[in-house]
């Protein structure tokens, strides 16, 4: 049996529908959900005394349904269509005697101007508006003005609708013009997805009078049957809310009826302020042998450690559920900027949400465990939030690391996945001579997270790397003691320059920062200080450096180049080229023919590269091959961060067997009694995976 129309047109066709409710016979048929899903939108905006009228009514319960619980009784019902409008009479007649129904086009109506309190369309506005012709148009702003015209100031017109974005979009538009406040409801889901898949919406358009000049227009959206109304500022912003509702109704889908190839990401906001609360990803793991307890789990990340390997990479992901023994995981990160009432209160905020991520063949009322290292959703604390001109909005916050440890994080919140600085922090010391308070036993307090920066220590593997690179310099043995002249751009929290300061006692260290900042976070913040041998200048690195290339070039030949060691540690703020560190200008073959200048001779010049452009990344490499005939390099392990030694004369060249016996010689001479050494920083083990490009 056909009953679809051959063409869109046909749906305003009372020929079509005719043949549609002879063919269909007595069966009901309902567009979009039934009376228990809407109930719970509908008893909001319809009351007992109400007069609705119900536009488009087809043969649907809907208004029974309302009539026989009480909801509604004086309801007229109208339609194209003669052979259905006659088989609702004599389905109701006996039976709902104050209900009735009448052979009516909507478009021109007989009712009087302001007669009823409410009108209903439960789809037929998805009927009508099939596309965007003019025709189409045309017919729909007809529908509206007589909606308009027999709704009383103060009534509702409730659209029963899938939201497609032009019906949605029309419907917004047309209505908030007339002034009208227009709310949008989600109706909640009855679980059937088999049945249908796309969530069903109403729209509510209260009718106010119209004010002469530009009034505000008042849009909202009800995410869920309960929830209070959250105001948005615009139609296309009250569409693109309704469209992610609906992208996550089709993933769900997707994801209950097969395994995802590809890791699936997804924010859950907060509905206070519709900023992310929650970051999901869902890892499916095909070589995991499920039984019934381990189709499925949630694994609740520290806060603070969402950015590590393991739960910030899609490789760490997959060894995480892999090693957990789940068919599909799903990783939850938590956010800075919202508050948390433990495993508990997070177990239950998300037990429902995350059950629509479920796997197929997971067992009914199955127990889905909540998963987290050490039991606890961690510790995070946001010591500094500000605004930079240059780098934009950044945080600095302490985090619980993995066991005791704790580390204070720069973030830039343009790449808030990223660690821009981190420095390990230590318990305060008490002065000499002072006594420690006896503690109440009855009344244990919670220890005080410690919060004095730990200089000894480099929590960044690359610093590491570029630490070492300082073996390729000279004998490694007397290094530490010998003078030094070393440029830093780049200062971030000052890490990285402080190190070199503090265990190289002959160095002089000058870092070049463009955001004035990020000085006043890494003195504040994270223990930096200036002094004879540290000075820090406010610049932009290309100007600097080409300042000092344009003074050694005035220099006699026999004069010598300003640095031993050159380090670029500099991030790049364009996020749409791939290469993130340093900007594509650091890495142009004029001005890295610049650095060479003011590089000595048997200097090194040590580079940061963050590129996952594989093309891009090439072409750098090839630049710098140009520039400097020697060129080592050392890949971070987990990390995209490769780092480049780079050096002017290819007579120095080492193979990475000598580099490390180098490396032990010079990290003997650093480990020293008077200072403490990272007994996890090994040197050599930085440099044995060098490889000469």
């Amino acid at each position: 049996m056909e009953l679809l129309p051959r063409s869109p047109a046909e749906f305003g066709s009372a020929r079509y529908w005719d043949r549609f409710f002879r063919q269909r016979g007595q069966r009901p048929f309902e567009w979009y959900g039934a009376f228990p899903e809407l109930c719970p939108v509908l008893h909001k905006y319809v009351r007992p005394r109400d007069k609705v009228l119900v536009v488009g009514c087809g043969n649907s319960e809907l208004s029974e349904q309302m009539y026989d619980m009480g909801m509604c009784e004086d309801i007229v019902n109208i339609d194209i269509s003669n052979a259905v409008i006659r088989q609702m009479q004599e389905r109701s007649r006996s039976k709902r005697p104050k209900m009735s129904y009448l052979l009516m086009d909507m478009l021109q109506m007989d009712f009087p101007d302001a007669h009823f309190q409410v009108v209903l369309d439960k789809g037929t506005l998805d009927a009508i508006l099939t596309d965007e012709e003019e025709a189409t148009l045309a017919k729909v702003d007809k529908m509206f003005a007589e909606i308009s015209r027999v709704l009383q100031v103060g009534g509702r017109y409730l659209c029963v609708s899938l939201a497609q974005a032009h019906v949605l979009k029309k419907a917004v538009e047309y209505f908030s013009q007339e002034g009208w406040v227009v709310r949008v409801h989600q109706v909640a889901s009855s679980g059937d997805k088999q049945q249908f898949v796309l969530p069903v919406f109403v729209y509510v358009m209260t009718k106010f009078r119209k004010i002469s000049g530009s009034a505000p227009q008042i849009l909202e959206i009800c995410p869920e049957e309960q929830d209070k109304p959250m105001r948005v500022e615009s139609a296309e912003r009250l569409v693109a809310a309704v469209k992610d509702k609906q992208h996550y109704a089709l993933l769900c889908s997707q994801l209950s009826k097969t395994p995802c190839e590809e890791q699936v990401s997804l924010d859950l906001c907060n509905k206070e302020n519709w900023r992310p609360r929650y970051t999901l990803h869902v890892v499916d793991s095909p070589s995991v042998k499920t039984s019934r307890d381990n189709h499925f789990a949630i694994f609740i990340i520290p806060q603070g450690r969402e950015t590590e390997w393991l739960f910030g990479t899609e490789e760490g992901r997959r060894q995480l559920a892999t090693s957990a023994g789940f068919g599909r995981l799903v990783t939850v990160a938590l956010h800075r900027e919202q508050h948390y009432e433990g495993m508990a209160g997070i177990q239950a905020e998300l037990s429902g949400k995350v059950m629509e991520l479920a796997p197929p063949g997971l067992p009914a009322r199955q127990q889905v465990p909540f998963l987290s290292v050490g039991g606890d959703i961690g510790v995070r604390t946001v010591r500094h939030c500000d605004t930079s001109p240059l780098s934009g909005e950044y945080v600095v916050e302490d985090v619980k690391g993995d066991g005791t440890s704790y580390f204070r994080r720069l973030i830039f919140l343009c790449n808030r996945n990223v660690v821009q600085s981190e420095a390990r922090l230590l318990a305060p010391v008490p002065p000499l001579g002072q006594k420690k308070r006896r503690k109440d036993k009855k009344k244990p307090s919670p220890a005080e997270p410690p919060t004095v920066i730990d200089k000894s220590y480099l929590c960044c593997e690359h610093h590491k790397a570029m630490v070492a690179g300082l073996c390729l310099l000279g004998d490694p043995d007397p290094l530490p003691g010998t003078p030094l002249a070393v440029l830093v751009v780049g200062l971030g929290g000052g890490s990285l320059p402080l190190f070199i300061h503090d265990y190289f006692s002959q160095a002089r260290v000058a870092v070049v920062e463009i955001d004035p900042s990020m000085l006043e976070v890494a003195t504040r913040w994270f223990g930096f200080s200036q002094g004879d041998r540290m000075r820090v200048h406010i610049s932009d690195g290309l100007d600097y450096v080409a300042k000092l290339a344009a003074e050694v070039s005035v220099l006699p030949p026999a004069a010598p180049a300003q640095y031993n060691v050159i380090m670029f540690d500099v991030d790049s703020k364009d996020l749409t080229v791939g290469m993130s560190c340093p900007p594509p200008a650091f890495v142009e073959k004029p001005f890295l023919q610049k650095v060479k200048t003011i590089l000595k001779p048997e200097g090194v010049f040590v580079l940061n590269l963050v590129c996952r452009d594989a093309r891009l990344k090439e072409s750098v490499l090839a630049t710098l091959r140009e520039v400097f005939p020697l060129l080592y390099a050392r890949c971070i392990p987990g990390e995209v961060n490769e780092i480049l030694f780079c050096q002017p004369s290819p007579e120095g060249r080492r193979d990475p067997a000598e580099l490390g016996a180098r490396a032990r010689v010079l990290e003997g001479a650093l480990r020293q009694p008077e200072r403490p050494w990272d007994s996890s920083y090994v040197l050599a083990d930085m440099l044995q995976a060098v490889k000469i490009l």
